[in-house]
């Protein structure tokens, strides 16, 4: 069974256990009972199976994009070696669609078409996970501070595993027909890249996908299982920069200047006021103050400080209210300091993902039938956000589905621990590759072969 295979290798630091009940792997079956795999030619290979074969060298695979993670829209080594791994597998490659973004037509007959996408780009966090293949690449950012950058958010998982479905579709074209296209999409950190894309002519240039697949890791998720939700899972998103203005001088003499700062502190306080206060607490809402940069000495006052933040919601209404109201409170906050009115912009808008019922209920049981029921549960929306929502806006089903990524005894380690596991994001969340990218390879094949089925 794939997980005995599995649960031997290491690619922590530390040794870790792995979960201690083995779910068999079976064949994939439609949702109509009618078997894919039995009937095609012998070359064809369970998923499961085929991917405990190959797992050690998409973990080295792995590491090396790990090791050499690229910021939004900047994904050009990145982008060559998807375009490269696909080429290698006779996969029709276009590169350069909306900036960076890669897109691989795979034909294989007549029938319907499916979209398997993954993001391309990392953050930037300096690394602390400590790992041997640990990213040690640093970039200037546009105001010319010296960053790390990481792989800090899976996107490295993710392309390994789109590149391992399609080495499986390649190996085994006898389970399957119909179209896949892989989409390898810049950007999604600043949420630009789906849109990038789509405006490039993605779904006029290459063959319109009749269902959109995605899958995304889960830090709090074990490793080995499958997380689900139907209809909305996930958050609107928007960012917003504040430039509170102000009229500088001496630190001393604070009775001659017009102090940004004590502005920009009184806003910070009074935006919390909008989720607790003007806001129902029925309707999900977030608004995070992330960044405020102002001054530049001890007695200084300056004439501007900068405010970052991000802002999350499910419902339409909410959003506009939301993003009114910060304007609002904004403009509050210099008036009553007799201040110039603030800039308060709006950018990186990213839509609420809802995954499509009926393509969640059809493949849930495809699930389940090739990992083992209990590997499959469904999860709560989150306030994270995706901007693969943009291809379902587009008109196309879409189901993204979080594959656990951290092994069960290093889960249970932080709550003996008292602690919470590293989020998304941060400098020290590290999947534990080999179970994180077989659970994930497996389940994506199996509803690939469910949704293009042999005639």
């Amino acid at each position: 069974m794939l997980h005995a295979i599995l649960k031997n290798q290491h690619t922590a630091p530390e040794a870790t256990p792995r979960c201690k009940t083995p779910a068999p792997l079976t064949v994939a079956v439609a949702t109509a009972g009618i078997l894919l795999i039995a009937a095609a030619t012998s070359r064809a290979e369970e998923p499961g199976a085929w991917v405990a074969g190959q797992v050690g060298a998409l973990v080295k695979l792995y590491q090396e994009l790990h090791r050499a993670p690229e910021l939004s829209f900047e994904e050009e080594q990145t982008a060559a070696r998807l375009a490269e791994e696909l080429g290698k597998l006779k996969i029709e490659v276009t590169p350069h669609v909306g900036k960076q973004g890669v897109v691989g037509v795979f034909k294989n007959g007549p029938g319907p078409t499916v979209l398997i996408r993954t993001d391309l780009d990392a953050l930037p966090v300096v690394e602390a996970t400590g790992l041997p293949y640990a990213s040690t690449v640093v970039k200037k950012d546009a105001a010319g501070n010296t960053r790390g950058v990481m792989h800090a958010c899976g996107h490295d998982i993710h392309i390994t595993s789109l590149i391992g479905v399609a080495r499986y579709l390649a190996a085994n074209k006898g389970a399957w027909q119909g179209t896949v296209v892989f989409i390898g999409q810049p950007a999604e950190e600043i949420g630009g890249g789906a849109l990038a894309m789509l405006d490039d002519g993605l779904f006029k240039r290459f063959p319109r996908p009749d269902f959109g697949l995605a899958l995304h890791v889960d830090a709090r998720l074990a490793a080995g299982k499958i997380g689900y939700r139907a209809g909305y899972a996930l958050a609107n998103v928007d960012s917003v920069d504040i430039t509170m203005k102000g009229k500088g001088g001496h630190g001393a003499y604070p009775h001659t200047t017009i102090d940004p700062i004590v502005q920009a502190a009184h806003l910070i306080v009074d935006l919390q006021t909008i989720v607790s206060r003007e806001n129902s607490p029925l309707e999900p809402a977030v608004v995070t103050v992330g960044s405020i940069h102002g001054g530049s000495k001890h007695n200084i006052i300056s004439d501007k400080c900068h405010l970052q933040l991000t802002v999350r919601s499910y419902n339409a209404a909410v959003r506009e209210k939301l993003l009114a109201a910060i304007k609002r409170k904004a403009l509050a906050a210099a008036a009553s300091a007799g201040a110039p009115e603030p800039v308060v912009e709006f950018s990186d808008a990213t839509p609420a993902m809802k995954n499509d019922e009926r393509l969640v209920e059809r493949l849930v049981p495809v699930f389940a039938r090739v990992l083992g029921a209990g590997r499959v549960v469904p999860v709560e929306p989150s306030m994270g956000g995706e901007d693969f929502s943009q291809y379902g806006n587009a008109g196309v089903p879409i189901f993204m589905f979080r594959v656990g990524s951290v092994d069960a005894g290093r889960l249970e380690g932080y709550a003996a621990r008292g602690e919470e596991p590293p989020s998304l994001h941060s400098p020290l969340y590290y999947p534990d590759p080999a179970e994180t990218l077989a659970t994930g390879i497996t389940a994506m094949c199996a509803a690939v072969l469910d949704l293009l089925p042999p005639k």
